[in-house]
Formats: C-alpha cells, sequence, structure tokens
C-alpha cells in the first residue's frame, strides 16, 4: 500500500508536513573532531539544514520527543554542603513539553519525522520512542509518512520503577516504533541474542538446537550439535532497567535514557563507522554511545542545558565534538515553536534537604 492510500489523521491545524521550513548552519567557530556534531537551535531548521549534505547517509535516527506531558522539564544538580551534610537540588530549566493542543504536538513530531526520513540512506532506519499516550497516533503518522510497509518493528521497552497510586494497572513501559527508508533494500541489521530461558538450557544445555525432519519435511524431533549456541534471537519485549539514582551514568538531565537501551539499537541497526542522528539530543545518551562504539554521530538540541551535559559527556570520553547553531534560512515571519523548547530563562532554584 503506497504513503498516499493509507489511513490518515486529521485535525483542523494539520499542516502539510511536505512543506518544512528551511533552516542553515551557521561555521563552527572551533574546530572539532569530525566524528561528532553538535547543533543548536530549532530540531526542525536543523534537520531540513542538512539535508544538502547529509541525505541518504543516515543509517540510524533514533528520535526520543518529549512525551506530551504538559509541564517544564528541569535538569537537577545535586552536591553535599561539607559542613552541614544537607543535600541540594539546584534545577536547570531543560525543556518545556507545554502545547496548545494534542493537535500540536503531532503536526511537531510529524514534520521532524518526515525530516529525518528524507538523511535516511536507503538501508537505514528511523527509531521514533514515544509512550502508550501518543504511540497510536505516532504509528499512523509513520505509516503515512513512510507507507506501512515500510513498518519494521515495535519494541517494548519494559522497566521496572516505583509504583505509582493508581486504580489501573502499572505503566511500566515505553514504545518504540522502527521504519526502514526502502522496504526494496535490506536494511542493515545486526542480529542480537539474549540468554536462553532456564527451562530449555534444562532440557538442551548450551549447545545449539537443531532440527530433525521426517519424510513429509516437518519437524519431529530436536536434536544438539557440538556448536555452543549464541542464545536466542532478541525479540520485541526488552526487560532494561532505568537509569538508577546512583547510576555512574546519571546526569540529572530529565528523561535521561539508558546507554544499555542505546547500544542495542546501534549495535542492531548499525556498522562500525555508519552515521548516528538524534534529533532530540538530550543528556547526550545517543552520541555518547555511538562515538564509544565506533559510529559517527549528530545531535540536535535547542536548550542550553542539554548542549552543557552532552559536551560533559563527551569531554569525559575525550571528545569535543563541531559546534554549529542554527538559523532559519530566511527572515522569520512568525513565531515558530521548536518540539523541545528550552524553558523561559531563569535563576536556578535550590532545594536542600538533611540527609542523616
Amino acid at each position: 500500500m503506497a504513503a498516499s492510500s493509507c489511513p490518515r489523521l486529521l485535525w483542523p491545524t494539520r499542516p502539510d508536513v511536505h512543506a518544512l521550513p528551511q533552516g542553515r548552519l551557521l561555521p563552527s567557530e572551533a574546530p572539532g573532531d569530525p566524528r561528532c556534531r553538535t547543533l543548536q537551535g530549532d530540531n526542525l531548521l536543523g534537520l531540513t539544514a542538512l539535508a544538502g549534505e547529509l541525505e541518504g547517509r543516515v543509517t540510524l535516527a533514533y528520535l526520543d520527543p518529549p512525551f506530551f506531558t504538559g509541564r517544564e522539564h528541569h535538569r537537577v544538580h545535586r552536591s553535599r554542603d561539607p559542613k552541614t551534610g544537607e543535600v541540594n537540588r539546584a534545577l536547570a530549566p531543560a525543556f518545556d513539553d507545554r502545547w496548545d493542543s494534542l493537535g500540536d504536538y503531532l503536526a511537531a513530531l510529524a514534520s521532524r519525522v518526515e525530516a529525518a526520513r528524507r538523511l535516511l540512506a536507503p538501508h537505514g532506519s528511523l527509531v521514533l520512542h514515544v509512550d502508550p499516550k501518543t504511540s497510536h497516533y505516532a504509528k499512523v503518522l509513520c505509516d503515512e509518512i513512510f507507507g506501512p510497509e515500510c513498518f519494521a518493528s515495535e519494541i517494548v521497552w519494559r522497566y521496572r520503577r516505583w509504583p505509582s497510586k493508581t486504580r489501573n494497572f502499572q505503566r511500566m513501559h515505553d514504545v518504540l516504533l522502527r521504519y526502514v527508508r526502502d522496504p526494496q533494500v535490506e536494511p542493515r541489521f545486526n542480529q542480537l541474542y539474549e540468554p536462553l530461558a532456564p527451562s530449555t538450557r534444562a532440557t538442551w544445555g548450551d549447545r545449539k538446537q537443531r532440527a530433525v525432519t521426517g519424510a513429509s519435511g516437518r519437524r519431529v524431533r530436536s536434536s544438539t550439535t557440538e556448536e555452543p549456541s549464541l542464545g536466542a534471537p532478541l525479540g520485541d519485549v526488552w526487560e532494561l532497567s532505568i537509569v538508577a539514582p546512583v547510576a555512574r551514568e546519571r546526569t540529572g538531565y530529565p528523561t535521561q535514557k539508558p546507554e544499555s537501551l542505546l547500544q542495542r539499537l546501534i549495535e542492531a541497526c548499525t556498522d562500525p563507522g555508519d552515521l548516528v542522528l538524534d534529533p532530540y539530543m538530550g543528556s547526550g545518551t545517543t552520541l555518547a554511545v555511538a562515538l564509544r562504539l565506533g559510529r559517527q554521530a549528530v545531535g540536535l538540541d535547542m536548550g542550553e542545558e542539554a548542549h552543557r551535559v552532552t559536551h560533559e559527556r563527551l569531554a569525559a570520553q575525550g571528545i569535543v565534538p563541531i559546534q554549529q547553531r542554527v538559523e532559519p534560512a530566511l527572515a522569520a515571519t512568525g513565531k515558530r515553536r521548536s518540539a523541545r523548547v528550552t524553558a523561559p530563562p531563569r535563576e536556578r532554584r535550590t532545594i536542600s534537604r538533611r540527609v542523616a
């Protein structure tokens, strides 16, 4: 089914996702590592500004947009007063996830998915990370933008956290929608494995199984070989921990995703040397993991705090990225809202509590 004949989401203020505003990149003021770039500004303008340079070159685009929470988010800096033992929490604006309507949110999301899709290589894929509040809308939008034949996977990331008081089932998962750029081209994909189930190991040990078929070609029994098993092919339900409060990778940036999640995606969907794109850079997890795994990376975000924490993480890995700013290609004709915007400038607020 062609994308043009798919069911479509319609709402009164829906814009044309094919008519994207054009941005341009300002020259970098200092040299940096050519394997990594960070762009500051409206990520939609940044994506369109990259089109002439990166169109057809991105192997994996990972989009982790705001989750339509209706509130501002802050990065938390924690420090302990050496004299009193109090833990001080300094709050710095990270991003603003308040929208006039669900339609405005979906319009911003659709435009950025379309702009990222244009940068994908024929063998590339896009992963959109959302939650159950919007995943059903996002699936219909992506089917329309890519075509339903480009749908590859719906990954459920299941995690554990402190339960909430609710007369409902606890919400303990996110949804990752994976689409390929061209269904006629074999996508980049490396099979990953997870440990065998205890019952399988008890029955067959740690050797590969082999199907024994009868005259009809049907499987009649299984046997084992001498070759060690790599494990069970990784499924589409991933049980991975969130970033724990005491984890070394924790930055204090809100909505930070664990490195283990990005490592799975990058190892499965790219090879060393491939280019990874993250238009919602946030705390820089995608860039940090991609570079550690020998990939190239480009990240975009409007927020000052996002760039601050990302550059801190990359510096810890000995990497100084090329840094550029984004601006409209033409003079702005009206107010434009980014999908991830910086909260209004304000002083940091410090909250203290005494710890025994």
